[in-house]
């Protein structure tokens, strides 16, 4: 609480001046850092802090061997930031784009793509999808391929190495 002095009604004069004693004020500061500390705290406690945004994947152990027929494998590979070329079992690659061509900014995959991924799972249970992405393409379309297959709820879907095979399959589609 602040504190105020008063006068003691006295009053000094100097070569015919009038001069009031000032009249002292002191503030206790105490309440007011007590509050501080206290919304300090409930701040603190009550903030939820963001969390980080991971994706769960699982990897099989080493030296574990699965077979899987090969008009059941779909191949999808990203070799550039453009195109995406896909191909089921032997067949030659098939080419679509990659993002939508009126999305500017690339945050939705093409129609096409999604069209392909949707008909391919729904006509065949057991379709695999093997993501293969080039060192040419960025990072986030990798992200974004995998979001895209939780949000259609596929998930037979494994991710593999890049290979000079997989350049020649898309020398193929051209």
């Amino acid at each position: 609480m602040g504190i105020v002095d008063s006068p003691n009604g006295r009053r000094t004069f100097k070569k015919g001046r009038r001069r009031s004693k000032r009249i002292g004020f002191h503030l206790d500061m105490t309440p007011m850092v007590d509050v501080a500390f206290l919304l300090l705290t409930f701040f603190m406690l009550t903030t939820t802090f963001s969390k980080s945004n991971t994706m769960e994947i699982n990897i099989p152990p080493d030296k574990v061997e699965v077979k899987v027929a090969e008009s059941n494998v779909m191949t999808l590979r990203i070799a550039d930031n453009v195109m995406a070329y896909c191909s089921l079992g032997n067949e030659a690659p098939r080419k679509l784009p990659l993002y939508d061509p009126r999305d500017t900014k690339q945050l939705v995959l093409s129609g096409e793509l999604r069209q392909l991924l949707k008909q391919q799972t729904a006509a065949n249970e057991k379709m695999v999808i093997v993501v293969k992405i080039s060192e040419k393409a960025k990072y986030k379309h990798l992200v974004d391929i995998i979001d895209e297959l939780n949000l259609m709820k596929i998930d037979r879907f494994s991710l593999d190495e890049y290979t000079e095979q997989d350049a020649l399959e898309i020398q193929r589609a051209m």
